[in-house]
């Protein structure tokens, strides 16, 4: 029987490697494999959250109703303001396309003009998500969370959202002042509020009007008002504390995990928005020097947009569950 051997000489085939493979510099491909791991990771928070909102879909927030103001402006505006931040981190992912295309173009003023575009572009985004957190810890109307955990909203005959200053009693006499050290991140408290719970059911029983609005949803999708008698019933028996705005304990809005996701998600969001911005700010002014045009590529404007472009990709899913879905 004769047995044959085959010989594949690979000598002159194999690839020989070098320090570009895929025609990509080691820079690159380290910001591919960080955009990757991050990539896992918000989808990890994000998938908790969308767990989590099922699990208690009857407390959960309703986005209409929490995110509804603009600065400087009184009234009702459901999801403008958050739009807007929208409207503008996508115009910097724009800019930052620019900038990059110029870099390819080796053209030095346009890429310093698109940068500083790209970088005024996430300061405001940056400051319009503090302020977005400072409204949503102060709260608008208030509320009261049961002995359960439940959270008991106020509204009048006509179903429209009553605040807690149009019915509560205040006692006659000087408040104790409310400190920052008094503050409950981080304890079992009731956060700091304007009224006790016994002058908001004091109030209540005095306004006839006023009725209570609980988290469990029709058939229509929308929350149960309370009938006038059972309103009354519900709040003396059930009502424990009063809850102003949200912490990480304590929800006006409803269930408590809904701001404790928010907090977390949009912070870490945020966290890389701010440091995205102090990075395009060392390369504004490595470009304004001239360090890249001595080089003769501006392969570090296209690295940094690859970042910048993947926490705008990452904040449309993050505006998707948190305030459309």
């Amino acid at each position: 029987m004769d047995t044959t051997v085959t010989n594949n000489d690979a000598e002159g085939t194999t690839w020989g490697g070098g320090n570009q493979p895929l025609r990509a510099s080691y820079g690159k491909l380290m910001m591919w494999f960080f955009i990757l791991s991050d990539a896992l990771t918000f989808s990890g928070f994000l998938a908790a959250y969308g767990f989590s909102r099922f699990k208690f879909i009857d407390a959960w927030p309703i986005a209409d109703e929490v995110f509804t103001h603009v600065p400087f402006i009184h009234g009702n505006f459901p999801m403008i303001y958050v739009a807007f931040m929208t409207f503008v981190l996508i115009m910097s992912s724009v800019t930052m396309v620019l900038a990059v295309d110029a870099g390819h173009h080796l053209k030095h003023k346009s890429v310093a003009f698109y940068m500083f575009l790209t970088i005024i572009g996430g300061i405001i985004f940056v400051g319009s998500q503090g302020w977005e957190w400072a409204t949503f810890i102060k709260g608008d109307f208030g509320a009261v969370e049961t002995k359960g955990g439940k959270i008991l909203q106020f509204v009048d005959t006509d179903g429209n959202r009553m605040a807690l200053r149009d019915f509560a009693i205040t006692e006659v006499g000087e408040r104790e002042q409310h400190l920052n050290k008094n503050g409950v991140w981080f304890s079992d408290e009731p956060a700091p509020t304007t009224y006790s719970i016994e002058e908001v059911k004091a109030g209540f029983e005095a306004t006839p009007n006023a009725l209570i609005r609980i988290q469990t949803l029709t058939e229509n999708g929308e929350k149960t008002v309370l009938s006038r008698e059972e309103s009354l019933a519900k709040l003396a028996k059930d009502g424990k504390l009063v809850v102003e705005g949200a912490n990480l304990i304590h929800n006006e809005y409803g269930a408590p995990l809904f701001a404790d996701f928010f907090f977390f998600i949009t912070g870490f969001h945020g966290f890389h928005v701010f440091s995205g911005v102090m990075i395009n700010i060392i390369i504004f002014f490595n470009v304004v020097l001239g360090t890249y045009e001595r080089r003769g590529h501006y392969e570090m404007v296209e690295k940094v947009g690859l970042y910048w472009h993947f926490v705008d990709l990452v904040w449309v899913f993050v505006f998707t569950f948190f305030y459309l879905v």
